[in-house]
């Protein structure tokens, strides 16, 4: 029961860290037949008993026409899990991958991919499901790292969470805080029926390439995976994840907010005031700016700066006429809930003069006056202050 153990709580560390499950989600889980797809299965099948949240889980596997692949073991599988394993016959995919394959190389691995999400994501929509899981871990997300990199000229990587409004699904990946490591051992002393590799590229892939040369570099700097691991969400450098970058309403998936960082940042606000009309004031006062957004849509900002260690100023706190008053009072609540969860005690003040009434509905006085600066003021002594 060692491995196991070790993978759930990495799941649960993600669930909490990420906001990756909540209560009444319906979650289709994409199922290779590999180790870390099983031990998803086997994780989440389990997570749900202990977890105090009611969700459903939904595997999937997609046949893609690839020779050898058998679906039986995965099905009889799923159901001494009490699950039932659906079987989508995609084997168009293989025979599209061998006419846009080039000669002397492997199967077009990109197209597969993005191939299969759609699948999947006409599956999840047809069933219902407002959820898809996926069983990248910690290892997978380091390696696509190196590969943006390489073959990408960007510093990036996969998300944790991310919502994808056209298809009206958000993809999930509560295995990332895993290590492949842990998912190996798990799939042996769990003796899951992991599939053999069907895939003609297997073995021969860039991911493979990169996956070789990273444990030969771990083999001489012992630290490096460790470090790789605590870059990629680390608050306290540039940020990677999609979640860190860019903070998302649970409540509302389409509200979210993210710091103004580079020169696009500025000329998206720059945009935004243009678009407003009058709405929106292009200065910027002293401190921090988040730019709010609705699905990805600059929408507003909101100014801050630390007057002490534990108490934060709302300089500025403006938006688009069309944001409603629900929404607007849903930035600050993320806002006071995302600055509560690093600081606590925590003290808000607000001196911006729009959005006043919100502000008080969300419990700021205007008896108050915090180390001698007016406003209305707001204390927080929990993680979850509503």
């Amino acid at each position: 029961m060692k491995y196991i153990r070790k993978v759930l709580a990495c799941l649960r560390k993600a669930d909490e860290k990420y906001a990756l499950i909540d209560d009444n989600d319906k979650i289709v889980l994409g199922i290779s037949g590999g180790k870390d797809s099983l031990c998803l299965l086997k994780a989440m099948s389990i997570y749900g008993k202990f977890s105090n949240k009611k969700f459903k889980i939904c595997p999937v596997c997609l046949d893609l026409g690839f020779t050898g692949f058998d679906g039986t073991k995965l099905k009889e599988y799923a159901s001494s899990l009490g699950l039932e394993l659906t079987i989508v016959d995609c084997k168009e995919v293989y025979s599209i991958l061998i006419k846009h394959q080039k000669e002397g190389s492997h199967l077009p691995c990109s197209i597969c991919g993005r191939m299969r999400k759609a699948a999947i994501n006409l599956y999840a929509n047809k069933i219902k499901a407002n959820k898809v899981a996926f069983a990248h871990h910690k290892d997978d997300a380091i390696e696509t790292l190196f590969m943006n990199m390489i073959h990408g000229g960007r510093i990036a990587t996969f998300e944790p969470k991310m919502y994808l409004s056209k298809a009206n699904i958000t993809f999930i990946r509560p295995l990332i805080e895993c290590s492949e490591m842990d998912l190996i051992g798990m799939a042996k002393e769990e003796n899951l029926p992991v599939m053999k590799r069907i895939c003609p590229s297997d073995g021969f892939t860039e991911r493979e390439f990169i996956k070789n040369y990273l444990k030969s570099l771990y083999g001489q700097r012992e630290n490096a995976k460790y470090n790789f691991a605590e870059m990629l969400s680390n608050y306290d450098s540039f940020k990677l994840y999609f979640d860190c970058l860019e903070t998302t309403s649970n409540r509302n998936h389409e509200l979210s907010f993210r710091k103004m960082m580079n020169p696009t940042d500025f000329y998206s606000f720059l945009n935004l005031v243009k678009k407003s009309k009058g709405q929106i004031k292009e200065s910027i006062t002293k401190g921090e700016t988040l730019l709010l957004k609705k699905n990805h849509e600059c929408v507003g900002n909101l100014t801050y700066r630390y007057i002490s260690k534990h108490t934060i100023e709302i300089s500025s706190f403006q938006s688009l006429k069309e944001i409603s008053e629900e929404e607007k009072k849903e930035y600050l609540i993320l806002f006071i809930e995302s600055n509560s969860k690093k600081i606590l005690p925590c003290s808000f003040i607000y001196k911006e003069r729009k959005n006043k009434k919100i502000a008080l509905e969300l419990g700021f006085e205007t008896k108050a006056n915090i180390n001698g600066y007016n406003g209305l003021t707001l204390k927080t002594n929990s993680t979850h202050p509503f």
